[in-house]
C-alpha cells in the first residue's frame, strides 16, 4: 500500500480557504496594520499580488527600532499583451498615485506594479479592473498569464489567430471563484469595496482545478516555428504552431517547461518543454485541459520544490505521462463541451515542425494593413522617468496623442501599434526630445538582454539583478568593440537567484545569482554558456561563484576564442556548445 505524502502547509491553506477567500476581506479592512499574515500572502498571490519589503531599508530600519517596511507588488493578468492606449496611461496614473511612481513590463507580457502599500491595495486592483484589465490568476497555483507573439502582423492572419487563442484559452483556465469580484470589485452604489452577505461556507464547484488548486504554477505560451519570440519551450504547455504556407494546420504540443531550481537540491532541475504531441487547431482546449487534470491529480503536494509539471513528466517519464493524458482526455472534452472522442486517442506523434526562428520585432514594421508598428526597447522593462531619460513622459504623450494601441513582449520590451504612417515622424520626435533611445541607437549587447527585479523588493533574491545588468552591458560593449565583436547578436539574461524568472538557463550567457561576499557586499553569479537565442537548448555552468566585478574578465578568453575558432556564421551559444565547458573552462587558466 502507497504511504500517502503529508501535505505542504500551502496546501492546507488552500483547502480552507473558502475558494481562496480565506480572511483577505477582513484584513483589508484592518486599517491599523501594514502587512498580512502568512497564509493570506499565500492566498493573495492568486489575487495577483506578493507581499514584500524594501530590502535595502532593512538594516537602518532594525537601528532604529523598525520593522520591515512593507509594501505589495501588484501584477497584471494580459492575455497576449495586447492593452489600449487608455489602459496603458491608466497603468501609469495608477502607479503615480498608489505605487512608486514606476511600471515594469515583465518576461510574460505582463505590467507590474510596485511600491503599493496595504491601505491602497484594494484600489490599486480595483482600478486596474475599472480599466478592463485584471490581476485575477497572475500569480498563484494555477495557469499564469497566456503568453503568444505580440506582433501585429497581418500579411496572413497568422498571429491574429494565435492571439485569438490565447483569449479563448485564457478565458477557459480562469478560475470559477467569485472570491476576486467579491473581494476586489467595486459596488457602484456604495463606492465602496463590495461586502457580501452571507459569504459561501465551501467553494464553487471548479471542473479544472478543483478545491484545491494546482500543486504549483502553470503556464501556457503559443509560437510559431520560425519566430519564438516567447521561449515557447519554457512552458509547462508550449503550443507550436505548424503551419502549410499560410495555413494554421495545428499545433505541437510541449509539456513540462520550467526554468526554476534549488541548486542545494540535485533533484531540482530547469528544463525545456518534451514534444508530446501534434493536435489539430480545434483540439487545443481539450488537451490542454487534460494535462492540466493530470498535473491536478498526480502533481507532487508533499513538496513545493518538486511540484512543477517537469517534475511529474520526469518521475513518471514521457510515455507514461502521454497515457495519463490519453485516459484524461474523455473529462477534459465534457469539460470543454465538445463530444467525446472529438480528440484523436492515443494521441499521434507529434509533427516534424520545429523552431527554427526568433524576432524581438524592435523597430518599425509594416502591419500589412495599411499601419506601422514600432519596436521600442525598454531596458529591463521599467519604465520611469531618470535624468535625461524621460521615459514615462514620453510613453505619457505618445499615448494621449499618437497612438491608439500597445503589445507588451516577453523581453520586456513594447509595440507601439496602429500607426498611421504620416504619424511615423512626429512619434520618433518625441522620443528624440524625451532622450529615449530606439533599437538601431543601442548595442546588440543591450537589446538582447534583460533581467528580473531582484533587491530590493523581491523576497528571494540573493543578488542584484536588473540594478546590476545595465553597468555589466556597459563594460561589455567596450569589452566587445575591443575584440571587433560588437555586431554579433546573443542573448544576455541575469537572474538575483535561481529561480530564473528572467530565464537565464537557455540564454547564450546566463547570469544567475548564488552569493553575496560577506566583506564587500559584492554579489557572485553562476555564469552559464551554451544556450540560443531560439530557445530551444539548455545552457551549461562555465564558472560558478563569479565576482560581479569580474564577469567580463572571466568571459575575455572565451570571447577572444570565439572569434579565431568559430565555424562560419556560428553564433556565440552554438559555440560555446560545440567547444564543451571542459576546453572553454581551460582558456582562462593555461596550463
Amino acid at each position: 500500500m502507497t504511504k500517502e505524502l503529508k501535505k505542504s502547509k500551502v496546501e492546507l491553506i488552500k483547502e480552507a480557504s473558502v475558494g481562496l477567500r480565506g480572511s483577505i476581506a477582513e484584513e483589508l479592512d484592518d486599517r491599523t496594520t501594514d502587512h498580512v499574515v502568512d497564509a493570506t500572502t499565500k492566498l493573495l498571490k492568486f489575487h495577483g499580488t506578493y507581499q514584500q519589503d524594501d530590502r535595502d531599508l532593512r538594516k537602518p530600519r532594525r537601528k532604529e527600532g523598525l520593522g520591515k517596511a512593507y509594501s505589495f507588488m501588484v501584477r497584471n493578468r494580459i492575455p497576449g499583451g495586447k492593452m489600449t492606449a487608455a489602459q496603458f496611461l491608466g497603468e501609469l496614473d495608477i502607479a503615480d498615485e498608489l505605487g512608486n511612481g514606476t511600471i515594469r513590463i515583465t518576461t510574460r507580457q505582463s505590467i507590474q506594479l510596485h511600491g503599493v502599500v496595504k491601505n491602497n491595495l484594494w484600489g490599486v486592483i480595483h482600478r486596474i479592473n475599472e480599466i478592463k484589465l485584471s490581476t485575477q490568476s497572475a500569480c498563484g497555483d494555477v495557469t499564469r498569464n497566456v503568453c503568444c507573439c505580440p506582433a501585429p502582423l497581418r500579411q496572413n492572419g497568422l498571429r491574429d489567430k494565435l492571439q485569438q487563442l490565447a483569449d479563448e484559452i485564457a478565458v477557459h483556465v480562469r478560475p470559477k471563484t467569485k472570491a476576486y469580484h467579491e473581494i476586489w470589485i467595486k459596488d457602484p452604489e456604495s463606492g465602496k469595496r463590495q461586502q457580501v452577505v452571507g459569504a459561501p461556507t465551501e467553494s464553487e464547484p471548479d471542473p479544472i482545478y478543483g478545491n484545491a488548486y494546482l500543486p504549483r504554477k502553470f503556464k501556457i505560451g503559443l509560437a510559431l516555428c520560425d519566430d519564438n519570440c516567447i521561449d515557447v519551450y519554457d512552458n509547462d504547455v508550449g503550443l507550436l504552431g505548424v503551419t502549410e504556407g499560410d495555413e494554421l494546420i495545428g499545433f505541437n504540443i510541449l509539456a513540462g517547461g520550467g526554468m526554476g531550481t534549488t541548486p542545494s537540491k540535485k533533484q531540482c532541475f530547469p528544463a525545456l518543454a518534451k514534444r508530446l504531441t501534434f493536435v489539430k487547431t480545434e483540439h487545443l482546449l481539450p488537451i490542454i485541459t487534460a494535462i492540466i487534470l493530470v498535473q491536478r491529480d498526480f502533481g507532487n503536494r508533499a513538496d513545493r520544490s518538486q511540484a512543477r509539471l517537469k517534475y511529474l513528466i520526469h518521475n513518471l517519464g514521457l510515455p507514461e505521462f502521454k497515457s495519463k493524458v490519453e485516459e484524461y482526455l474523455p473529462a477534459a472534452e465534457s469539460i470543454c463541451g465538445v463530444p467525446a472522442g472529438t480528440v484523436p486517442c492515443p494521441l499521434p506523434e507529434p509533427h516534424a515542425a520545429d523552431v527554427t526562428g526568433h524576432e524581438d520585432h524592435l523597430g518599425w514594421h509594416d502591419q500589412g494593413d495599411g499601419k506601422w508598428f514600432l519596436g521600442l526597447p525598454i531596458e529591463n522593462g521599467r519604465v520611469k522617468d531618470e535624468g535625461a531619460l524621460r521615459l514615462k513622459t514620453a510613453l505619457r504623450t505618445l499615448f494621449s496623442h499618437h497612438v491608439a494601441t500597445a503589445r507588451l513582449t516577453a523581453h520586456q520590451n513594447i509595440l507601439l501599434c496602429d500607426i498611421e504612417g504620416s504619424q511615423k515622424e512626429e512619434i520618433e520626435k518625441v522620443l528624440a526630445d524625451h532622450g529615449v533611445v530606439t533599437v538601431n541607437q543601442i548595442s546588440n549587447a543591450r537589446r538582447f538582454a534583460f533581467a528580473c527585479p531582484a533587491l530590493p523588493t523581491c523576497g528571494l533574491a540573493v543578488t542584484e539583478s536588473e540594478r546590476a545588468l545595465p553597468g555589466l552591458i556597459d563594460e561589455l560593449e567596450t569589452e566587445l568593440k575591443d575584440q571587433g565583436l560588437e555586431s554579433e547578436e546573443f542573448s544576455i539574461r541575469m537572474t538575483g537567484c535561481p529561480n530564473g524568472c528572467a530565464r537565464p538557463y537557455n540564454a547564450d550567457l546566463g547570469l544567475v545569482g548564488r552569493s553575496v561576499d560577506g566583506k564587500t557586499g559584492e554579489g557572485r553569479y553562476t555564469v552559464f554558456l551554451g544556450g540560443n537565442q531560439i530557445g530551444t537548448r539548455m545552457n551549461q555552468v562555465f564558472q560558478d561563484q563569479v565576482p560581479r566585478g569580474e564577469i567580463v574578465s572571466v568571459l575575455r578568453p572565451v570571447l577572444k576564442h570565439f572569434k579565431e575558432g568559430r565555424q562560419g556564421k556560428e553564433t556565440f551559444g552554438d559555440f560555446c556548445n560545440r567547444i564543451g565547458m571542459q576546453a572553454l573552462a581551460a582558456l582562462g587558466n593555461p596550463v
